[in-house]
């Protein structure tokens, strides 16, 4: 597959990905498409598909080899973990998938040194996924960030 087919075909993941259109995204990853390699602005598909919620696209990308760990780079509102980004807006179904797929539940934003997904969770609150992140191990790493300020 050439720079230009890559190019294209990451385009109509992320827009099938936006839309919520797993048919699209099926036929994308079909096609030989890389389901972690990022966006032109560094956003990587499963954030994307964890952040809007979007938890069987997020479990086609799992499914395809996409890693529940990796942390997105895009622009501002699109970095950080798809774990964290399900956990911030209290996407329940979309943490299940991640954690069913691996996604280590302490792993925190900024490299490891920002939030949790149970900081996050907490935050919204969200108590479903508080609950679900707490049976997976997760602990939370407010009193860190605390001490590291802003």
């Amino acid at each position: 597959m050439n720079q230009r087919q890559r190019k294209k075909l990451s385009r109509h993941l992320f827009d099938a990905t936006l839309m919520g259109d797993t048919a699209r995204v099926k036929m994308v990853l079909r096609a030989g498409i890389d389901p972690d390699k990022p966006y032109s602005d560094g956003t990587t598909p499963l954030y994307l598909a964890s952040v809007t919620g979007e938890a069987d696209i997020a479990r086609l990308l799992l499914k395809a080899g996409a890693s529940p760990d990796t942390e997105s780079s895009g622009g501002m509102g699109s970095e950080g973990t798809p774990l964290c980004a399900a956990a911030c807006w209290g996407h329940t179904a979309t943490v299940r998938e991640l954690l069913a797929h691996g996604a280590d539940p302490n792993v925190r934003e900024d490299h490891g040194t920002g939030r949790s997904p149970l900081d996050w969770a907490n935050e919204g609150p969200h108590l479903e996924t508080v609950e679900l992140l707490t049976a997976a191990g997760a602990t939370s790493h407010n009193n860190d960030q605390a001490t590291q300020g802003p």
